[in-house]
C-alpha cells in the first residue's frame, strides 16, 4: 500500500511536540506501506538528518522554508482573504511534486498532519483515495488566545487569523475522510465550532517512548552541587513556551527563591529567544539553549515546571516527566487531555502564590518519585495502540 504522507516540518530528530508526533508516525507506517513524503525544512541543521528520513520512505520531497522570508510572503493574505498561516506555507514546488504523485504513483491513502498542509490536495481527489486531516489541535482557538492576550495592533491580526483560519478548518475538514484531533477535548472544541462535520471528527492521544524515557536510564547529573532544580523543556523560541517560562520567572520565581534559596529553575529547549536567554541574568535562572538529551536533566530535577498560560492539545513534555517519574507543578493550561490514575497527584493551579507553594512544597521535602505518574504513561499513552487508530481509518473500511 501507499501513503502520501504531508506534514508541515521534517519528521526528524524527534526535539519539538510536533516532531514528536511526525516521527512516530513515520516510523510506524513505513512498517506496512510505501511512504511518499512531502514536507519542509525551516532550521538549517536539520539538512543533515535527510538521509535518516528517507531511509523510511519510498520517494520523498524536501522543500526549504526559510522563515524571514516566509514571514513577509505571508503578508499577501491579507490581500487574499486568506489565513496567514496557509500562506505562509504556500509552496509551488510542492503542489507539483503532490500532484505528480497523485497522478503517476497512485496513492491508496493521504495523511495531512497539520492544518496547512491541507492545502496541498486538489478538490477533484479521487473518492476511493482515503483522507485524514490531521490538524493535531484547533489552531484557530490557539489565535483566538493570542489575541486575549495581546493589545493592538497585535490583538487585531491574531483575531483576524482566528477567523480566517477557522473558515479553512472547517472547509478541509469537510473535504477530507476523518478530522483528527490529538486529544478528546480538542475534538469536542472543533464539534461545537464545525457542527457541520461533527460525525466525521475522531481524536487519538498523544504518545511517548516510555523505553527512552525511562527513570532507571543511566544519565549524569546535569546540576551542580546537587542543586534542588525544577526543569521547563521544550522548544524556546515557541511563543507559549516563552510566554510561560517568562511569566513564571515573574510571577513565581521570586518567591520559590525566597524560601529555597539554592533552588534553580532550569530553562531547557533549543533556540530560547532573546527574551528567554535575559531570563538567566535573574538569581538562579539557568537557560541551557539545545541539549544532547533532556533526560538528565529531567531525572535529576525535583520537578518539572510546565507553567502554560496557552496551550492545545496534550503536551509532549508532561508526559516525558511523567514517563520519567517526575513530580509535576503545572497550570491547568499544560494538564489538558491528561488522564487520571489512582495516586498520581500533579500540583495544578493557575494562581501564582498556589504554584509558588507547591513548588516550595516539593524543593523542600526530600527528592521522590512520581510511580503513579509512569503507571498512567504505561497505561495510556503507547504509540502502537494510539497511532492503530490513525491507520483504521486509512485502510479501506465499511466506516462504522
Amino acid at each position: 500500500m501507499k501513503l502520501l504522507y504531508l506534514t508541515h516540518r521534517l519528521p526528524y530528530p524527534p526535539n519539538k511536540g510536533d516532531k514528536i508526533s511526525t516521527y512516530n508516525m513515520l516510523k510506524y507506517f513505513s512498517n506496512k506501506w510505501d511512504i511518499y513524503l512531502g514536507t519542509f525544512i525551516d532550521a538549517e541543521e536539520d539538512w543533515q538528518h535527510v538521509p535518516t528520513v528517507q531511509a523510511f520512505c519510498a520517494q520523498t520531497c524536501i522543500r526549504p522554508l526559510r522563515p524571514r522570508r516566509r514571514r513577509l510572503a505571508s503578508l499577501r493574505g491579507l490581500l487574499t482573504g486568506e489565513p496567514l498561516s496557509t500562506t505562509y506555507y504556500a509552496d509551488g514546488g510542492l503542489r507539483r511534486w503532490v500532484d505528480e504523485v497523485l497522478t503517476t504513483a497512485r496513492p491508496d491513502a493521504v495523511l495531512l498532519f497539520s492544518g496547512c498542509m491541507a492545502q496541498f490536495m486538489p478538490h477533484d481527489l479521487e473518492p476511493q483515495v482515503r483522507t485524514v486531516f490531521d490538524p493535531e489541535d484547533v489552531d484557530s482557538e490557539k489565535w483566538r488566545s493570542y489575541a486575549e492576550a495581546a493589545s493592538w495592533p497585535l490583538r487585531w491580526l491574531y483575531a483576524r487569523e482566528a477567523r480566517r483560519l477557522l473558515d479553512y478548518e472547517r472547509r478541509m475538514a469537510a473535504r477530507h475522510g476523518v478530522t483528527v484531533f490529538v486529544s478528546a477535548a480538542e475534538a469536542d472544541v472543533f464539534r461545537q465550532l464545525a457542527p457541520e462535520v461533527a460525525d466525521r471528527i475522531i481524536h487519538r492521544t498523544q504518545g511517548v517512548d516510555a523505553s527512552f524515557f525511562d527513570p532507571d536510564c543511566e544519565v549524569a547529573n546535569p546540576y551542580t552541587d546537587e542543586a534542588r532544580a525544577l526543569v521547563f523543556t521544550g522548544a524556546m523560541d515557541y511563543w507559549p513556551n516563552v510566554q510561560a517560562v517568562t511569566w513564571f520567572a515573574d510571577a513565581v520565581w521570586p518567591a520559590v527563591r525566597e524560601a529555597v534559596p539554592d533552588a534553580h529553575f532550569y530553562i531547557v529547549g533549543i533556540r530560547p529567544t532573546t527574551d528567554v536567554q535575559e531570563l538567566a541574568r535573574r538569581p538562579g535562572v539557568v537557560v541551557t539553549g539545545a541539549v544532547d538529551d533532556i533526560r538528565p536533566y529531567l531525572k535529576h530535577a525535583r520537578a518539572a515546571c510546565v507553567p502554560l498560560r496557552i496551550a492545545r492539545g496534550i503536551q509532549n513534555k508532561v508526559l516525558e516527566a511523567m514517563a520519567m517519574e517526575k513530580p509535576i507543578v503545572a497550570t491547568s493550561a499544560a494538564m489538558v487531555g491528561i488522564e487520571d490514575m489512582p495516586g498520581f497527584t500533579p500540583t495544578v493551579t493557575d494562581d501564582a502564590d498556589a504554584l509558588a507553594a507547591g513548588a516550595i512544597d516539593i524543593l523542600e521535602a526530600p527528592p521522590r518519585s512520581d510511580a503513579a505518574a509512569r503507571a498512567c504513561i504505561l497505561e495510556h499513552y503507547d504509540w502502537q495502540a494510539n497511532l492503530r487508530r490513525l491507520e483504521h481509518w486509512l485502510l479501506p473500511h465499511d466506516g462504522s
